[in-house]
Formats: C-alpha cells, sequence, structure tokens
C-alpha cells in the first residue's frame, strides 16, 4: 500500500498528502480524520519534506518504529530510484540533441512553477503587514545581501517568538486544522481515543537520539576517516546534513540556498542545471526535496576523486539521499510521543507563522534567481553599496523561453491545469521548437 500511495505521490506536499489522505481515511479507513489531521499539523512544524515525515508517523502510529521505517522508506523509493536513472541519462547523455530539447521546453515551465509557489504560499502566510513586512525583509537579506538562509530562518523564528508576547494576533495567522467537528469512526482502525504505545520517557528518547544520530552521522565519520575531510561525499554529506535542518518551509524555500550553494561555493552544478534537476523531481514520485540526490550525483560525477565517474554519482547519491532523509525518521521517532504538548501551543504557531513568511521571501529569491538564468543568455553580477545586483543582457533574452514560462502559468493558474500536464505540454511544445530549429 505505501508502495501504491509512493507511486501516486505527485504534484508536491500538498498533491502527497491528499493522495494519503483519500487512501488512509477515505478508502481504508486506517486513521480517523482528527489523527491523520494532528499528525499533519505536527510534521508542518518540522524541518524537511512534510509529506514523507506524516507517511513515517502514519507509519508508526498503526504499527510502532517498524511500520513507520517502512512507510517512509518506501516513500522515498520510486523517487529515488527515477532520480537515479534521469541523473544517468542526463550525466552520460546530456549532449543528445533529444535531451537537450527536452530540458529546453522543461526549464521555463519548471520556473513559472516556483513562481506559482511564490502566490500559493504567499496567500497561506502573508495576512496582515507584519507577515508582509518579514517577507519583504526576507527577500532583501537573501537577494541583495547574500544573507545565509539559515540564519534567515532562525531570525524570522525569533521575531514570531517576541511577536507572540507582544501582539499575537499580528503573528498567529497560520491556523491548524478544524478539528472540533467529530466523525463517524465505525470501522476505524485508529480511532481518535485509542492510545499508541507507552507513555514517552526520558530512557525511550534517549535511545531514540543516539540510534538515529549514529545512523546519520556515523556513515560521514567514516568516509572522513577513510577518504578525508575535503572528499566529495564527505563535503556533500556534511553540507545537506545543515540544510536537513533547516529546510521549514517545504522544498521551495531551501532550493535557492542549495542552487546558490552548489552552483557559486562547490561548483557542482552550472546556473541552469538546478532547473533541470527541479524538473525531474517535479515529474517523479515522491517528495520533491529529492532534487538533492540530484545534486549529489552531479557533484560527485564531476569530482569522483579516481573512481569512474557513474559510480561516485551513485554513491554521491546515495549518501545525498541518506543524510536528507535519516533526520526525518529522527523527528518523527523521537517527537511523535510529546506532540500532545505541542497542539495548540500559540508561541509555536507565531514562530511557524513568521518562519512561512519568510520563506515567501525566500521562494521569490528563487523564483527570481531561476527567471535570470533560464530567460537570459547571459547574467553578470556587481556590486552597489554592498548589495548584490544581477544585471541580465537583454539582448541574450530567450523568447520562445519566456512565451513557454508564460503559457505554463497560465495554464495553472488562470486555468487551473495540473502541474504534471504542464510540464510534459511544455515539454512537448519546447522539444518540438528545440528540433526543428535548434534551442
Amino acid at each position: 500500500m505505501w508502495v501504491k500511495i509512493a507511486l501516486l505521490s505527485f504534484g508536491g506536499p500538498a498533491g502527497q498528502i491528499a493522495v494519503m489522505h483519500k487512501i488512509l481515511v477515505e478508502e481504508r479507513r486506517w486513521v480517523s480524520e482528527n489523527r491523520f489531521l494532528h499528525a499533519l499539523n505536527y510534521c508542518m512544524l518540522l524541518p524537511g519534506p512534510e509529506a514523507q515525515q506524516l507517511a513515517t508517523y502514519m507509519g508508526w502510529l498503526l504499527h510502532g518504529w517498524r511500520g513507520g521505517l517502512a512507510a517512509g522508506g518506501l516513500f522515498i523509493l520510486p523517487g529515488f530510484l527515477s532520480i537515479l536513472l534521469l541523473s544517468v541519462l542526463y550525466a552520460g547523455f546530456k549532449d543528445l540533441a533529444l535531451v537537450t530539447a527536452v530540458f529546453f521546453g522543461l526549464k521555463p515551465a519548471v520556473m513559472a512553477v516556483v513562481v506559482e509557489a511564490v502566490i500559493r504560499i504567499g496567500k497561506r502566510a502573508l495576512k496582515n503587514a507584519t507577515m508582509v513586512t518579514i517577507a519583504v525583509a526576507a527577500f532583501v537579506a537573501i537577494f541583495f545581501f547574500e544573507a545565509p538562509f539559515p540564519l534567515i530562518i532562525l531570525t524570522a523564528a525569533f521575531v514570531g517568538l517576541i511577536g507572540a508576547r507582544l501582539s499575537p494576533a499580528r503573528f498567529v495567522v497560520i491556523k491548524g486544522h478544524d478539528t472540533s467537528e467529530e466523525r463517524a469512526e465505525d470501522s476505524v482502525v485508529l480511532a481518535d481515543q485509542q492510545q499508541v504505545g507507552a507513555c514517552p520517557t526520558l530512557g525511550r528518547t534517549l535511545r531514540v537520539a543516539a540510534i538515529c544520530l549514529f545512523l546519520w552521522f556515523a556513515p560521514l565519520i567514516a568516509l572522513g576517516v577513510w577518504l578525508g575531510r575535503g572528499h566529495i561525499f564527505v563535503e556533500e554529506g556534511v553540507f545537506f546534513s545543515k540544510t536537513a535542518v533547516v529546510t521549514f518551509g517545504g522544498a521551495y524555500a531551501v532550493l535557492a540556498y542549495i542552487a546558490q550553494q552548489a552552483v557559486e561555493a562547490y561548483g557542482w552544478l552550472r546556473p541552469g542545471e538546478m532547473l533541470d534537476g527541479l524538473g525531474m523531481a517535479e515529474t517523479t514520485p515522491g517528495p520533491l526535496i529529492q532534487v538533492v540526490q540530484f545534486v549529489g550525483f552531479m557533484g560527485a560525477y564531476r569530482n569522483p576523486g579516481g573512481l569512474d565517474p557513474m559510480l561516485a554519482g551513485l554513491i554521491g547519491s546515495v549518501v545525498t539521499t541518506w543524510v536528507t532523509f535519516v533526520p526525518c525518521f529522527l523527528w518523527i521517532f523521537l517527537g511523535a510521543p510529546y506532540i500532545e504538548y505541542l497542539r495548540g501551543n500559540k508561541t509555536l504557531t507565531a514562530a511557524l507563522s513568521a518562519i512561512t513568511a519568510a520563506v515567501v521571501g525566500v521562494v521569490l529569491n528563487l523564483a527570481v534567481w531561476f527567471s535570470l538564468h533560464t530567460l537570459f543568455g547571459k547574467v553578470e553580477e556587481t556590486q552597489w553599496f554592498g548589495a548584490r545586483i544581477y544585471l541580465p543582457e537583454w539582448r541574450t533574452l530567450d523568447p520562445v523561453a519566456a512565451l513557454i514560462a508564460v503559457a505554463a502559468f497560465v495554464a495553472m493558474l488562470r486555468f487551473k491545469v495540473g502541474m504534471i500536464p504542464t510540464l510534459l505540454g511544455s515539454v512537448l511544445i519546447g522539444a518540438t521548437y528545440a528540433l526543428v530549429f535548434g534551442p
């Protein structure tokens, strides 16, 4: 059943959660509506992919830690295999005309998806002038002054915590799901009042933390001892371990940080390639954050360190996926027994509200950055009074890519066309044009 859920989980976290709800609550009736929404509210507070964490939580509710491992692992597996195959094809056959043509149509459509995400998240988060101010400040900080993404998230959380005390009406703007309405629970396997497992204890908490932290960091320590701190596998493991703990607000929020670091700091990717990887993640099942696997593959492929490039890419994929998702199991297995303490806590809700507002600014930065590198063949970077300014060369504007992006955006926002049909249609149009006229 979890494989079926994973294979149907396209379209980002909203679509993935909807699939889970339909199968687990409505069709199979394995959990009640309230239990499902209770778990979802908790997962929304955590860093990392909330859909994968929700699957892990549901598995844990039903069958303990074994169920959590099975549900969370199987939710990842189809996407991992799909992106691994696409990464191999991309690295080995990117110069083929057909592959180039496919990504010519895919990039502007993915750019439109990111812009649509800005609007979608903004409607949910920017409920008042205070939230708008936080979003604008986050955008200015990261786009013009290159502020680190983790610092922006931590600052927003601090502002939210202070705001909860000074003006809760302005900061508690993200409301949880209304679970006051009781539904009939006949035949529900796990109803509202059923208890799961024993009461949490300090001993259990320490054991879970020790096991998960060992699984998380032991491979990195072993690689560091064997290959050295500067090896590509160790660098990727350390970098993506850091991103795993700051990915509040969904994958889009951290993609700008990953893209800029992978391109500008490490040289693992070229500017346009992050969009290619995002297109892979958008069109394959599983969590969108799986795009980091593509980054890990390409970074290791280009820095194999004496290994065969494809083998190095495979190992880079595994290392990156491992350090991205092991923390998700830690958050669930460690925190799930304590979630009753988190429900209805207005201070935490205020912090989440401020973080989500900041995420809107960060995702806007991602949209602008992707747009510049998709629509223009050359973008210059300069400094002006300490601020970083991107200056595109207008003569390098690609009008076909711009038209595809606009068409994709209108299709999704105005006519409510699904993301997958939009992406496939854009690929068909772009590839046809590129093959006939050249990209």
